[in-house]
């Protein structure tokens, strides 16, 4: 667990910018992970900053599911232990059907400040389900970035 600690008036935590992306755009995943076409950019203005990635991805299962990750670049930062693609999962003994919302906060240290790119990805957990974001172009995914002095 990473803790910042504010200072007095050493303006630590501070908030400096928000960027959001979002996309309705329906995308079928298989097995390997492929993007989502959520994603959003931000340039940190100091190497010290942290980026607090916060994403609400939408989703739908047909029996089975599927794994949602998040990506610096083209570099995973967060996702299911071990490379799992089963994180959003229904018992395959029984018609599921079901749509939601994945919820990932993950707070990074990109050591930079050029453009960041930051995107998910998703991956179905079996041939025999369904595993979609978006799902029919009716619901929208959100990616908010936050740049906190650290």
């Amino acid at each position: 667990m990473a803790l910042i600690t504010l200072g007095a008036n050493s303006g630590k935590g501070k908030v400096l910018q928000v960027v959001q992306g979002s996309s309705t755009t329906q995308v079928s995943h298989t097995a390997s992970y492929a993007d989502t076409s959520l994603s959003a950019s931000i340039t940190p203005s100091s190497t010290s900053n942290k980026i607090l990635v916060q994403v609400s991805q939408h989703y739908r299962i047909e029996r089975y599911g599927g794994a949602i990750r998040i990506l610096r670049d083209s570099t995973s930062i967060f996702e299911a232990l071990q490379n799992q693609n089963y994180q959003i999962y229904g018992d395959p003994g029984t018609n599921i059907d079901a749509r939601g919302y994945a919820c990932l906060n993950y707070l990074d240290s990109p050591s930079s400040t050029s453009a960041i790119t930051y995107k998910t990805q998703g991956s179905r957990h079996n041939s025999g389900g369904v595993f979609r974001t978006q799902d029919d172009s009716l619901y929208k995914s959100t990616i908010t970035l936050i740049e906190v002095v650290a």
